[in-house]
């Protein structure tokens, strides 16, 4: 396997199971949790995901909010596409979005609603959005918030994609590839105890690429036990 190879791989691996969190972290909402420090799922779950939560000030527009531009915490630059360059990070998904005007005493949270309850909600007196339960609509990356009394000061948390993973290196006299750490290498942003799971997903992919069912299998078996081990 190439260094390129590699860092393809280790990258989508990387996103395998980070997308994997949001999955279970679903399953085990409708789960009973062990009341237990070091053992409720949910909260150890949102601990793996929490190294990519963000927050940011989403742009007033004409009419709409632009998603965020910019990662308050880091100062990072917010970028809609899956090549985040250095200082920048990757936009995954929308989470929850606050005004925080500053005449409130406290945040205000805006309730999320499909195209056709915005529709729907605005047909009565009785339901219709107010400073004290604003609402919005979340369509092509643009944001509409009810009432239009609301233009300025809404923040959204989100989460952003892991950075892609990169073994940098150079070229040795005899052809070898030589780790070098100062052409902006890259490790796994996930926790230390999913490696076990990095090394046999990585086993995997490897076994595709150079075509070893006996790789494939050993691995694929591996992990489909731990997932049923984290599970059970």
């Amino acid at each position: 396997m190439t260094p390129d190879e590699f860092n393809k791989t280790a990258t989508q691996v990387q996103l395998d199971i980070f997308e994997q969190y949001f999955d279970d972290l679903n399953q085990q909402l409708r789960v009973p949790q062990a009341d237990y420090d070091y053992t409720d799922r949910q909260v150890n779950l949102d601990d793996q995901i929490s190294t990519f939560k963000c927050l940011g000030d989403c742009g007033p527009q004409a009419g709409y909010f632009e998603l965020p531009s910019q990662d308050n915490f880091t100062n990072n630059t917010i970028v809609y596409n899956d090549n985040p360059q250095s200082g920048q990070f990757a936009f995954y998904r929308i989470g929850t979005l606050t005004w925080e005007d500053n005449t409130l005493t406290y945040p205000i949270e805006i309730e999320r609603l499909q195209r056709k309850d915005f529709y729907e909600i605005q047909k009565s007196e009785y339901t219709l959005p107010s400073e004290d339960f604003p609402v919005y609509l979340y369509e092509n990356k643009q944001i509409r918030v009810l009432p239009n009394v609301i233009t300025d000061d809404v923040k959204a948390t989100f989460i952003r994609k892991p950075l892609n993973v990169k073994w940098a290196f150079t070229v040795g006299g005899q052809g070898q590839y030589i780790y070098d750490p100062s052409s902006n290498s890259q490790n796994f942003e996930l926790e230390s105890n999913e490696q076990v799971n990095v090394i046999l997903r990585i086993l995997q992919y490897s076994g595709i690429i150079i075509r070893d069912p006996q790789i494939i299998q050993a691995a694929s078996a591996e992990i489909q036990q731990n997932e049923v081990n984290k599970k059970s």
